[in-house]
């Protein structure tokens, strides 16, 4: 019998964090409801910093002071009130981090219960549960440690053997003459720098390249007196590789360094005793190299008595990852390699098995990543969350998410300094009914995209990159081509592949990190900050440009230009207060006083992008390049915005902005649109259609039925994930593909086009 649960509400009060309007509320309880609107209208603001920040701090303050320093920091959010609220659970778009060591069974507590089921019954015995981890000595492989693999160093892209020291014979970056790392080679007094590498001797060239660290005897003239000499080799080795500075180096160290699985381990991680101990004939290291799917099979064979809750426990977890169509993925997977909707995905599985009721589940676009056809199985997960007696909050965009929704709230009317309040609030017909933003663009037609003919092909023949099956195909250029299919299908991989063929230059605009700090802004990014720095110099009689800096000469001195004071209180949360002095404005009053066009340096920072276009038409430069930023739909951005603020898909068009304008080329983009209001994605595609117009050629990853419907060409891949996928299900024209039954895109958009 289903549960009974009575309905109530989460009631808001005068909510007033970041742009939110002085925002009152209501949120039914045990429902699902999504929360739509343009990006920057005050979604997240509402739900994750407001709803979400109040109640993990609640839940915070129920724990001793002791353990509270110990825990995570919330601030206290803007509003005057919030009611009925429960604990909250956040499941945000966020990769499971880069530890080589954590993989998908030890990240979802299985491979903990696999260790404990293998030294219960598994024959040999060998020992008990520590002796299965690769985690611990007790089972780890020596040679590698743990990792399964090696790193070998080419020493041939190390050195040129043609030339002497003086000429530069270490190629490797921050080694050249000069450097101060060069510098204990040529001042070591252990070579003739003038000689080149090729007449050294074999001594010779073993003390360069992989002498162990020493103390010299005799050392040149020059070489630190309190310094170590160490090879080449080694030096890299250890003071490069792994280290920070490998962030810096990431090409260079790439063209070195060679990855092989472990030859000892040969990948499994484990010491040889451990592989030995078997179930019906299979070690540990090889069901964990089985996709979920043979790993439910396999465990359906064990009838060991001393086994059954340990099974039913791994079954359990196992097949919620499956229902939520995660069967393809392997538990040795590292979890580095998982993207951030397959990451959403596990956190979802993992609470589908708690048996916690009246909890609030905050998710943040769990479509991102998602074929249509996946979004259905998170769908699917999410109502038995909300059956079980539980509260849904979606922050979303994707129109087949938000037709899932009981209960709809919709921010604006516009982004940034113009959103801020609820414009609509009610049931999803209603919704459809509304004069509201998101209920128009709901409510219109879709259609086909124009199909213009290619200018030329690239052909891909066997490839066999990751999953892909001795892939045959056809890239068209200089059209809009979209590459889709399910998570994991292979898109990635096909256009790895595509980048591995191309002779001239492109423009690849992945959702990969641009190299962000806390001080990095749209205005820095795009290099304008220097620019207004100089129109103020200008403006006032050539004073200083380093006064317009408030990282520098025009900080105020009493928050450092940070606009903030932060005062640590031990175990209570540090208190984040506005600077008093510049009232949150980062400058000192000196730097204040001067002004360009009636504004000054702090006020013009505020102004969003949109804004900013006007305010500097007299500045052609300024106003085209902030123009760009427009035209990629993040107007609603402020000049001063924290870039560590943005989110994958809001990066990529900052990305995308900078490389406007370029003719003749091929973009790469991946998932474009993510993050966006269908307002925007219909921007985005005028944007698109001008590139192509223009002469370039865009291959884009998308599941963004608006988008490829607009493609001239479809290419997709599947059927299904992992090695489940692989193969063209279809290449053509995105109109002939709703005819082909096989291609799951030609289904979506069967019931895409239909649709009015």
């Amino acid at each position: 019998m289903q549960p009974v649960f009575k309905r109530g509400f989460i009631e808001i009060d005068d909510a007033t964090q970041n742009n939110l309007q002085h925002v009152s509320l209501r949120v039914p309880k045990y429902e699902t409801t999504v929360f739509v609107g343009l990006s920057g209208s005050g979604k997240s603001s509402l739900v994750f910093d407001t709803i979400a920040a109040a109640s993990r701090r609640e839940l915070n303050e129920t724990f001793p002071s002791f353990t509270q320093q110990y825990l995570p920091k919330y601030g206290q959010p803007h509003v005057s009130e919030i009611e009925h609220l429960p604990v909250a659970i956040v499941i945000e778009q966020q990769r499971l981090g880069k530890n080589a060591r954590s993989t998908l069974a030890t990240y979802t507590g299985i491979y903990s219960l696999m260790r404990l089921l293998f030294s219960r019954i598994g024959q040999p015995f060998i020992g008990y549960s520590d002796s299965f981890s690769f985690n611990l000595p007790q089972g780890m492989c020596p040679t590698c440690q743990g990792l399964g693999y090696v790193d070998d160093i080419d020493e041939q892209q190390l050195i040129d053997p043609n030339k002497s020291l003086n000429q530069g014979a270490i190629t490797f970056v921050s080694f050249g003459p000069d450097t101060w790392r060069w510098r204990r080679y040529a001042t070591s007094g252990l070579f003739d720098n003038d000689k080149p590498i090729k007449d050294y001797s074999d001594a010779e060239y073993e003390l360069l390249m992989h002498a162990p660290q020493q103390k010299l005897k005799h050392p040149g003239e020059g070489f630190p007196r309190t310094a170590l000499y160490e090879g080449v080799v080694p030096r890299i080795r250890r003071s490069v590789i792994g280290k920070k500075e490998a962030e810096h180096h990431r090409e260079a160290i790439a063209k070195i360094v060679t990855r092989k699985p472990c030859p000892a381990c040969q990948g499994t991680r484990l010491k040889p005793v451990v592989l030995t101990n078997q179930i019906n004939g299979q070690n540990i290291a090889e069901v964990t190299a089985m996709d979920l799917r043979h790993v439910l099979s396999f465990l359906q064979q064990i009838t060991a008595p001393l086994a059954t809750d340990v099974v039913r426990e791994l079954r359990t977890k196992i097949q919620s990852l499956v229902d939520i169509g995660l069967g393809y993925l392997t538990l040795d997977r590292g979890t580095s390699s998982l993207s951030g909707g397959e990451a959403q995905r596990i956190k979802i599985a993992k609470y589908l098995t708690s048996a916690l009721v009246d909890m609030v589940y905050i998710l943040d676009e769990p479509s991102v990543g998602l074929h249509p056809h996946d979004i259905q199985l998170v769908k699917r997960a999410l109502t038995r969350l909300m059956d079980k007696g539980n509260t849904i909050l979606i922050v979303e965009h994707n129109p087949a998410m938000i037709n899932f929704a009981d209960y709809v709230v919709e921010m604006g009317p516009q982004a940034g300094q113009g959103g801020g309040n609820v414009t609509f609030t009610g049931t999803y017909p209603e919704l459809l009914a509304s004069d509201s933003l998101t209920g128009k663009w709901l409510r219109q037609a879709h259609h086909w995209g124009t199909e213009r003919q290619p200018t030329g092909q690239l052909a891909l023949r066997q490839v066999t990159q990751n999953n892909l099956k001795q892939v045959d195909v056809d890239v068209p250029l200089g059209v809009m081509t979209v590459i889709s299919g399910v998570a994991g299908s292979g898109k990635s991989s096909l256009v790895t592949a595509l980048k591995n063929q191309l002779k001239g230059p492109y423009i690849d605009l992945a959702q990969a990190p641009v190299g962000l700090n806390s001080r990095s802004t749209p205005a820095t990014y795009l290099g304008l900050l220097d620019e207004i720095r100089k129109l103020f110099s200008l403006a006032n009689e050539r004073v200083g440009t380093s006064l317009f800096s408030y990282n520098g000469k025009g900080a105020c001195p009493r928050c450092k230009g940070k606009g903030v004071t932060i005062t640590n209180m031990a175990f209570m949360d540090p208190v984040v207060q506005i600077c008093e002095l510049c009232h949150g404005k980062r400058y000192s009053d000196e730097a204040l006083q001067y002004t360009y066009q009636g504004k000054n340096i702090a006020e013009v920072l505020q102004l969003s992008v949109s804004a900013a276009v006007n305010f500097f038409q007299a500045t052609p430069k300024l106003a085209a390049q902030l123009g760009n930023l427009d035209r990629v739909g993040l107007g609603y951005l402020t000049l001063a915005q924290p870039l560590t603020t943005l989110s994958g898909g809001e990066l990529q068009r900052l990305k995308l902005a900078v490389e406007l304008g370029k003719k003749g080329t091929i973009y790469l983009l991946d998932e474009p649109t993510a993050g966006l209001h269908m307002q925007d994605t219909a921007r985005l595609l005028t944007l698109f259609n001008a590139l192509v117009t223009a002469g370039n050629s865009l291959i884009i990853i998308e599941h963004n039925l608006d988008v490829i419907g607009q493609a001239d060409w479809l290419i997709d891949v599947g059927p299904d994930a992992g090695r489940y996928g692989g193969q063209i299900q279809y290449s053509g024209t995105p109109r002939e593909s709703i005819n082909v039954a096989k291609s799951r895109t030609g289904v979506a958009l069967k019931t895409w086009i239909a649709a009015k």
